[in-house]
C-alpha cells in the first residue's frame, strides 16, 4: 500500500491520564451499580478523571512530550501535529494550543474528528503525508477527556469512560515502511447509536430570520447496537487490512483493539481466531479512552518490554459516526 514516496515509521510513543482515580466502589455510591455488575459486563475496574484544572491540550501535550523523547527528536523537529479528538478545549480545535505547549514553532497542527477510531485515522493520515514527500516528522495525538460529556446519573454509559491522551510520532523512513496495510469505513446511518448531540433552541432575531442557540447534550448510546457493529465490523475491517498488507492473521504478533468493552475485545479475537495471550489490553485500569485507548494501551506494552522492534501489530478503533478501521504496522524503524 506504499505509495511513490517514502516509508512510514512509527518512532516514538508516550501517553498521559490524570491523577485522579475513581473506582467501580467509588461509583457505586453515585449510581446504582456495583463493582461486580461492571466488572462482568464490561471489563472495567476504575477510570482516571480529569479535575477541572487540567486542559485537554496539557493532557495532550505531556503525552506528546514522552513521545518525541523516546523518538530522540525535539518539538522543532515536528513538521506536523494531529490531534484526534472529540473534546476539544476549544470549539475551533486545540491542536494550536498543543503546538503552543511544545513549542513546535514550525510544525502546522490541525484536529480530526473520528471519535474513538480517530487513533487509527490520524495514523493512516500521517502517513500519506510522509509517503508524498511534504513533511518527514508527524506527531499524532489521540486524547479524550469524556468525562466532560457524561451523565453521571446514567449507570449505562458513566461506568464506561475514562480520561487519557496517547501519542505517537511517525518519521520518514526511506523504502522501509512499516505502515503495511489499513482500511477505514463510515456508516452514518447509524449515527445515532452513540452521540453528543447538539441541543439548540429556536431564538428569533427579527421577523422571519430564526436561529438557534443552546449546548451539547451528555453521551447517548445504545449499547446493543454498537456491540453488534463492533464484533461484525472490526474483525471484517482487519482481515481487509491484512489482506491489503498481503498477510494473514498468523502472521500478526499482537491485536491491538479500541479499549471499549472486554466482552467486545474477545469476542473479535475469537472470530479472527486469534489466542488471547496476543490481546494487548490495560481496560481495566482506564476504561474507555476514545481516541487514546490505542495508544494508551500501546505505550505500556512497549515500555514493559511486551511489544518489541519489528513486530506486527493489527490495530482497530471503532465508535461514533459510526466509524471503524484498522492499521497494520511494525513497531520502530
Amino acid at each position: 500500500m506504499k505509495g511513490s514516496g517514502t516509508g512510514t515509521a512509527i518512532t516514538g510513543i508516550g501517553s498521559a491520564v490524570p491523577e485522579q482515580l475513581l473506582s467501580n466502589d467509588d461509583l457505586s455510591t453515585i449510581v446504582d451499580t456495583s463493582d461486580e455488575w461492571i466488572k462482568t459486563r464490561t471489563g472495567i475496574s476504575q477510570r482516571h478523571l480529569a479535575p477541572p484544572s487540567l486542559l485537554l491540550s496539557q493532557l495532550g501535550a505531556n503525552a506528546a512530550l514522552r513521545a518525541l523523547d523516546m523518538a530522540g527528536i525535539t518539538a522543532s523537529d515536528v513538521d506536523l501535529i494531529l490531534l484526534a479528538t472529540s473534546t476539544a478545549d476549544d470549539m475551533f480545535g486545540s491542536a494550536c494550543q498543543i503546538q503552543a505547549l511544545l513549542g513546535a514553532d514550525h510544525a502546522v497542527a490541525f484536529d480530526l474528528t473520528a471519535a474513538c477510531s480517530g487513533f487509527v485515522v490520524g495514523l493512516v493520515t500521517a502517513a500519506q503525508f510522509i509517503r508524498t514527500g511534504v513533511y518527514r516528522n508527524v506527531l499524532v495525538i489521540g486524547a479524550d477527556i469524556l468525562s466532560r460529556w457524561v451523565d453521571w446519573n446514567d449507570r449505562s454509559t458513566c461506568v464506561l469512560f475514562g480520561d487519557g491522551a496517547g501519542a505517537i510520532v511517525c518519521q520518514a523512513n526511506g523504502e522501509n515502511d512499516r505502515l503495511l496495510g489499513f482500511e477505514m469505513h463510515s456508516d452514518g446511518s447509524l449515527a445515532q447509536a452513540l452521540s453528543i448531540s447538539y441541543n439548540g433552541q429556536s431564538q428569533t432575531l427579527q421577523e422571519e430570520v430564526a436561529i438557534a442557540q443552546g449546548n451539547y447534550e451528555s453521551i447517548k448510546m445504545n449499547g446493543k447496537e454498537v456491540y453488534r457493529f463492533a464484533v461484525a465490523k472490526v474483525p471484517e475491517v482487519i482481515e481487509k487490512a491484512l489482506y491489503r498488507a498481503d498477510l494473514t492473521v498468523q502472521d500478526v504478533d499482537w491485536l491491538l483493539l479500541h479499549q471499549a468493552n472486554q466482552r467486545i475485545m474477545d469476542t473479535v479475537a475469537e472470530r479472527l481466531a486469534i489466542d488471547n495471550a496476543k490481546v494487548l489490553t490495560n481496560l481495566s485500569k482506564y476504561g474507555n479512552t476514545s481516541a487514546a485507548s490505542i495508544p494508551l494501551c500501546l505505550d505500556e506494552a512497549v515500555r514493559s518490554g511486551r511489544v518489541r522492534p519489528g513486530q506486527i501489530i493489527a490495530a482497530s478503533g471503532f465508535g461514533a459516526g459510526l466509524t471503524w478501521g484498522a492499521a497494520i504496522f511494525k513497531w520502530g524503524k
